[in-house]
């Protein structure tokens, strides 16, 4: 017997406005850890390097993303990191035991040269400070360093180095991870949060332009979540303007449908992390708002156990070079939705990270760059979700899952360029055996007209890319229609879509 199909509707109105997204939540990420600085963005020799060795394609491929800003240089590396390693004269960097990775570090690129890479591939830097070994008096020199004009020791310095003009990082992170037993220094929320404001308050003496972040927990899974927020923003809520948050998933069980509702957990951190800072707004009598700033995300399971066998103490080993299959393109699709229907409050995320450590971008040695699977909708967002974030109306079929129930089928975020005249309805079907057939009311959008239907599909969702070739890339859906003020297509089972309009 025939079964009906399955059936999603969608109300979209120019009135449900959430929010202007911030370009920023398209950033991603560079920690000194693996290969994605020393084989990575960095590797001279390479017949695409320039001349201070940074790789021409992945620079390309960098650049085709579209990445508003990328934070660095760390990550757990940062809480060891002693910054006046990485500048001035090569021959003088030394080399130094990196503990959080156990690798050895070279300093061959530091914060003179990642600025010029930044700006080449049309990136700003979100910088982070030690908060693990050190403190204030090094991150309040750091920041005159990078941002003061001249006239004072460390900008003079810098000037020496042959950086004339200032750099003007405007975005600090305050420490990295700091409630997290692995890190180096580790705090209890209370040392961080009176460290935190202090180093807070001296960097915005330096510079009271700049924009702080102050550490939230490693993770939803912590068990100091959430009162590790709570405790810390007693002490940095007047000081910093976002607090971040930090999240990866895995499929260990090989659950596929409830490794696709894991971005039901995201929504969940992101709803708990604002309440908690709402409460410290209300305790403190605050006019203020606190933003969040999803500054590590992604899926990262695949390279766990590869990691445990790289001996220790050599330069950039292939560490955490997970290999993203179909099925982890779509959660990153389905967590890059979550961000854009949260753009009241999400001002910035990080894709960690951007090339070879559980990236979009993997480079071979001497070799190609090639497009893992996840990059694709990365890049679609990132391209085409600029603009005001919407509120739809949404109608779904559910399902339950392991670890969760009443899991729509369809998810999906909407994007409003009033500007270009775009419309773009971001949606990724989660059922993984059948079509869902959609019906969007865009009938407050009149004289838009349908210019492309991108489909990121496959029906192993365990296929992945190579530097041999691509078996998971996008595809134009022909079958998709607009008439009357409604968009009426099928979604492909399992499947990650972008649906463009335009007047």
């Amino acid at each position: 017997m025939a079964t009906d199909v399955l059936k999603a509707t969608l109300i979209v109105d120019k009135a449900f406005v959430i929010a202007e997204v911030d370009k920023r939540i398209y950033g991603s990420f560079i920690e000194h850890l693996g290969r994605a600085v020393y084989g990575g963005i960095y590797e001279p020799g390479h017949a695409t390097a320039d001349a201070l060795g940074f790789r021409g394609d992945v620079k390309a491929l960098v650049q085709e993303l579209q990445v508003p800003i990328i934070r660095y240089p760390g990550g757990n590396f940062v809480s060891g990191y002693n910054w006046e390693d990485g500048v001035g004269p090569l021959e003088s960097r030394p080399r130094r035991l990196e503990l959080a990775w156990r690798t050895v570090e070279p300093n061959e690129v530091g914060t003179n040269e990642f600025a010029q890479w930044a700006k080449e591939v049309g990136s700003e830097v979100m910088m982070a400070v030690n908060l693990g070994t050190r403190g204030v008096d090094a991150a309040r020199n750091l920041l005159e360093y990078c941002n003061h004009p001249g006239g004072s020791y460390w900008s003079d310095l810098r000037r020496s180095h042959g950086v004339e003009q200032p750099h003007k990082f405007k975005t600090w992170c305050l420490g990295n991870e700091m409630d997290g037993p692995w890190q180096i220094g580790q705090k209890t929320a209370a040392e961080y949060g009176r460290l935190a404001y202090e180093t807070g308050k001296a960097m915005r003496l330096v510079d009271p332009d700049i924009e702080l972040v102050s550490c939230g927990s490693s993770s939803s899974a912590m068990p100091t979540f959430p009162e590790w927020e709570a405790v810390t923003l007693e002490h940095t809520y007047d000081v910093a303007d976002y607090v971040s948050l930090h999240q990866y998933y895995g499929n260990r069980d090989n659950d596929s449908a409830n490794f696709l509702a894991r971005s039901m957990d995201l929504e969940h951190f992101i709803k708990t992390v604002t309440a908690t800072c709402d409460y410290i707004k209300a305790k403190k009598r605050s006019k203020k708002k606190m933003y969040l700033s999803f500054d590590e995300w992604n899926v990262w399971y695949h390279s766990n156990d590869a990691d445990t066998k790289i001996e220790p103490w050599s330069v950039g080993p292939p560490q955490l070079e997970d290999h993203y299959n179909f099925e982890d393109a779509l959660l990153v699709g389905s967590m890059l939705i979550t961000f854009i229907r949260h753009a009241d409050r999400v001002k910035m995320a990080c894709l960690a990270q951007l090339v070879n450590v559980i990236a979009p971008i993997m480079t071979e040695a001497g070799g190609a760059a090639w497009k893992q699977t996840i990059f694709y909708p990365y890049m679609h967002a990132s391209v085409y979700g600029r603009g005001v974030s919407l509120q739809p109306v949404v109608n779904s079929p559910k399902y339950d899952a392991q670890d969760y129930t009443d899991v729509p089928y369809l998810d999906s975020a909407i994007v409003y360029n009033e500007e270009a005249g775009e419309l773009t309805i971001f949606a990724v079907n989660r059922n993984l055996e059948e079509g869902l057939q959609l019906s969007c009311d865009v009938r407050g959008f009149t004289g838009y007209s349908l210019l492309e239907h991108i489909v990121l599909q496959h029906d192993d969702l365990k296929a992945v890319n190579s530097a041999r070739g691509e078996q998971v890339k996008p595809r134009l859906l022909d079958a998709t229609a607009c008439k009357d003020g409604y968009v009426e297509t099928l979604l492909p089972k399992a499947s990650w879509n972008v649906i463009r309009l335009k007047k």
